[in-house]
């Protein structure tokens, strides 16, 4: 399991997926049933998020079966983006809709 911390147009959020990648087809597909189609993303280490959300955490993570691949850990964008310092999380991986990119380009 893997969590991440996606920087969105309407704000950051926290999430946590079975998926190993971002850019996991299946995954992008259920951000954008959700709306969200262009991001910043930063993987937040599995146990630092297991530690920061404490109870919170396990209660969204024991929910987290194989037919539902995506759950969102932290929708308080100011709290999702205050949990962590920059140099806690990985590298900044962007990902924006092909056609977006095709226009300005």
């Amino acid at each position: 399991m893997r969590s991440f911390l996606l920087m969105t147009g309407s704000g950051p959020l926290n999430i946590l997926t079975s998926h190993g990648s971002i850019e996991n087809p299946v995954l992008l597909d259920k951000l954008l049933a959700k709306g969200i189609d262009k991001f910043i993303a930063f993987e937040v280490p599995y146990e630092l998020a297991r530690q920061r959300y404490g109870g919170h955490f396990n209660v969204v993570a024991n929910d987290l079966h194989e037919t539902d691949d995506l759950r969102i850990l932290d929708y308080n964008g100011d709290r999702a983006f205050r949990m962590f310092t920059f140099s806690e999380l990985g590298d900044a991986h962007v990902h924006e809709p092909a056609a977006l990119e095709q226009t300005v380009g």
